[in-house]
């Protein structure tokens, strides 16, 4: 049982990953550099894809970069502050990922309206385990470009981390079912906000780069 001080800590540690995900580059970069919100064209969605076809390249770039970061950044600051967690032996850079997601999805600052957090996901799965990180992209990246869609490598590869966390309970007994379940809550949030992608991917009619969004 943990104690309540180690409660509190936790419900910080949440609170704190959240706010940290309710910075929304995509809406910052396009505010900055176009005086728009990128929320008013194509998909609606505040994240590098519908960056990259509304504004090109270059700030679709900035904007995976600061949301890529800013997981980064809030699984580090939760591991310094980890150490001070007592009887909570796992890793809190988990929990501090999927709150950060989830602050990426809903943005306290704009309106609970943000992007899909793909990534933000990558940046907390590079942080939380690298070595499935490697795996996702390497299995990812390739659909992009064979395929031309994101949202089916997204989708591919949140359900391949699900699935690697959950086989490593197996394979490995020692290992947690904390984190198996810390990797499910993601790959499911990640699925969520994908659920009109995998409606067009299973209708035949995503929208591939190059095209206009529709």
């Amino acid at each position: 049982m943990l104690p309540p001080q180690t409660w509190l800590l936790l419900a910080g540690i949440c609170i704190a990953a959240y706010l940290i995900g309710s910075v929304n580059f995509a809406v910052i970069v396009s505010r900055i550099a176009a005086k728009d919100d990128i929320r008013r064209h194509g998909s609606g969605s505040a994240g590098m894809t519908n960056m990259l076809r509304t504004y090109g390249k270059g700030l679709a770039a900035v904007t995976f970069l600061g949301d890529f970061l800013k997981a980064v950044g809030a699984v580090i600051l939760v591991r310094l502050l980890g150490v001070n967690l007592p009887g909570f032996e796992a890793d809190a850079g988990y929990l501090a990922g999927i709150f950060v997601i989830i602050g990426h999805l809903f943005p306290l600052y704009f309106r609970f309206k943000g992007g899909k957090g793909v990534a933000s996901s990558l940046g907390v799965i590079m942080m939380v385990n690298p070595g499935i990180f490697a795996i996702v992209l390497l299995c990812s990246l390739p659909l992009i470009f064979i395929t031309r869609i994101i949202s089916l490598a997204s989708v591919s590869g949140a359900i391949l981390f699900i699935v690697i966390n959950c086989t490593q309970v197996f394979i490995y007994p020692g290992n947690s079912w904390y984190y198996s379940i810390c990797a499910v809550i993601i790959g499911a949030i990640i699925l969520y906000a994908h659920r009109e992608n995998i409606k067009r991917l299973h209708n035949g009619t995503e929208n591939r780069l190059g095209m206009k969004k529709t």
